[in-house]
């Protein structure tokens, strides 16, 4: 059930959207600006939240949420939550794919022998392959209307004193600087951080890239700040210089400031990327390294405030915040985030919730991979090159014959909802433009805002004789999650519980590697064919038949039979083959088994691409 929470008591007065922009000989006016208008004055959607695990006594209400920005920012309105700084990472519109690296682990019947090896295994002997976790490639028009309403949900919930830091490059960034400006104000801007770091580069005909643009902005002139300061450099220690025949009171002054050293300007060369940083390295794509955030979080915001990143990705932004005092709420669609977070969290031995939103979406691993997997699901669906992309595919049967398919696009919240004026685009740009012998089209939706008027005005529609056919893409989004088979045996001995995992199929994982497989293979063959050389042989992915090494991590709850999942017992295995027993890293190998002391209610089990299955005693 949805209802919507209004972005502020009102608010369209003072806010430009988009289009009030002029410049010689061109306006900055972009398709669906009403549609944007339309959906800040309904408000931000509000839907049930559920809470799935607690991690610790949690006193201080720390959160973990998975879901858009704009529905976590309803939740938190709804329940009164201010938060005193927000710092986020978004999509940079780069037009590049980002991949999670998986890595499988060792089968655990092959322990004794690996005991043997190394302690720290090399890293390129690890068996890897990768998965989309989502593209960034978006129209401009769609990504600022999507920006613009992002920014006005995280405008709603901050506090007075609150700051904004958007971390972006040069794809996108000048532009959403513009918009930051129409929400927040001009006179609210504060700095434009200029981040350099050093590294490869292949750019060929202009200067290497090799910086990222953070924009900070303020809520009110209110606001917190902490200088951060750096030591003079050499030489501006010689007091005996700097002093003279200054008074006491003033030398004093002087040495203090000289002792505080030197405020950092907004141009940061200091800090390295995540990638020379080994020690913090998660394998996650667009990751930033704890200093950044230990910066920012230091400089604008106070031991006890809370802390947030609607666009969590690895959770260094939580994770640094509880390092230094500070609460936070980490927010992200995928759930590979929300699992790396989860842990990353865990082993700092920190407390907090988390919190799933329930928007009638059921998605496998994260919206690019359930997008890139619903043809599927969908039987019939096939690709058609000379549709518009605004149509997925079309389905054919003997009476209506091709009928294209609009899917909307899980990676847009503003397509999940299908309203009038969705359907007067459809009708009206879409339906217009496909062949005359198309007589029937499908529009699946995720979210209906009011059936009966949307009905009403598809039949007293005129400008089209195509009929239109609307289905719930709900269900097919519920079938796409299919849980894993494990198999595994539960003995009582000497008072401790001990589950053996004995094997474990996932039939998406199997999916994956074959695909790897054959495309690496396809990719010798034709290497050999330029090169007219015989390739060395392969190193192919293989799973041993008990499929082991695609575990990470095991829980079992004692507590719980059901709801909120608290995790009495944990392995997870990282890697390199490691256990982490309980949040507590180890250099021991896994054995195939998990102890607990108290009789196990539940075991929850999660393979290396994060898909988790859940099997009740």
């Amino acid at each position: 059930m949805k209802t919507y929470i209004p972005f502020f008591p009102d608010s369209i007065q003072g806010q430009a959207i988009l289009d009030n922009f002029v410049r010689t000989k061109r306006l900055l006016k972009y398709r669906d600006n009403e549609g944007v208008k339309n959906t800040i004055q309904r408000g931000m959607p509000l839907y049930e939240v559920e809470n799935t695990e607690n991690v610790g006594e949690n006193p201080t209400q720390n959160k973990i949420i998975r879901g858009e920005c704009l529905s976590a920012c309803a939740y938190l309105k709804a329940n009164d939550i201010k938060v005193d700084l927000v710092y986020i990472d978004p999509p940079f519109a780069s037009g590049a794919d980002y991949a999670k690296k998986v890595y499988l682990r060792k089968n655990p019947h092959l322990a004794k022998a690996i005991e043997e090896a190394e302690e720290n295994l090399d890293f390129d002997e690890l068996k890897a392959f990768e998965e989309k976790m989502y593209g960034d490639i978006w129209n401009k028009e769609d990504y600022l209307n999507w920006m613009y309403e992002n920014l006005m949900a995280i405008k709603s919930i901050m506090s007075d004193t609150a700051s904004i830091y958007v971390h972006l490059d040069w794809h996108i960034g000048h532009y959403v600087k513009i918009l930051m400006d129409e929400v927040f104000g001009e006179d609210n801007f504060r700095n434009e951080i200029v981040w350099c770091y050093n590294g490869p580069s292949v750019v060929k005909n202009a200067f290497p890239r090799k910086h990222d643009n953070i924009f900070y902005y303020t809520k009110t002139d209110e606001n917190i700040f902490n200088g951060i300061y750096v030591p003079h450099k050499s030489g501006l220690h010689n007091t005996g210089q700097v002093f003279g025949d200054m008074e006491n009171e003033d030398e004093q002054r002087v040495k203090e400031l000289l002792e505080r050293g030197k405020m950092i300007e907004d141009w940061w060369i200091d800090i390295y990327p995540v990638d020379r940083v080994r020690a913090e390295i998660l394998d996650y794509s667009t990751q930033k390294p704890e200093a950044l955030l230990e910066r920012i979080i230091k400089a604008s915001s106070n031991k006890g405030m809370i802390v947030a990143d609607f666009f969590g990705g690895s959770g260094v932004t939580a994770a640094v915040a509880a390092k230094l005092g500070r609460h936070f709420i980490h927010t992200d669609i995928g759930v590979n985030s929300i699992q790396t977070v989860r842990d990353r969290l865990k082993s700092q031995e920190a407390s907090f919730e988390v919190l799933e939103i329930k928007d009638g979406v059921s998605l496998y691993r994260n919206p690019q991979q359930t997008m890139d997997n619903l043809h599927k699901f969908i039987e019939g669906l096939r690709n058609e090159d000379s549709l518009d992309s605004f149509w997925e595919g079309y389905i054919s049967d003997s009476k209506d014959k091709k009928m294209p398919v609009y899917i909307p696009n899980l990676l847009d919240h503003n397509t999940k909802v299908l309203d009038v004026a969705w359907i007067s685009r459809i009708i009206n740009e879409a339906i217009p433009d496909l062949d005359e012998e198309v007589k029937k089209v499908i529009v699946y939706y995720v979210d209906i805002d009011d059936e009966k008027e949307i009905l009403n005005y598809i039949k007293e529609q005129t400008t089209t004789l195509v009929e239109i056919e609307l289905r719930d893409l709900k269900p097919i989004l519920a079938n796409a999650l299919m849980a894993d088979v494990v198999q595994y045996e539960v003995k009582n001995e000497a008072g401790k519980y001990v589950i053996t995992i004995k094997k474990i199929f996932s039939e998406r994982l199997k999916t994956s590697i074959d695909n790897f497989n054959l495309k690496r293979q396809h990719n010798a063959l034709q290497k050999e064919k330029i090169d007219d050389k015989v390739s060395k042989p392969l190193s192919l992915i293989d799973i041993s038949k008990n499929g082991l090494e695609l575990i990470e991590t095991i829980s079992i709850d004692s507590t719980n039979q059901n709801g909120i999942w608290q995790s009495d017992a944990e392995i997870k295995i990282d890697k390199n083959s490691f256990v982490v027993l309980n949040g507590k890293k180890t250099k021991e190998f896994w054995n195939g088994t998990i102890t607990c002391t108290q009789k196990p209610l539940r075991l929850k089990v999660r393979n290396i691409a994060g898909d988790e299955t859940i099997i009740n005693f």
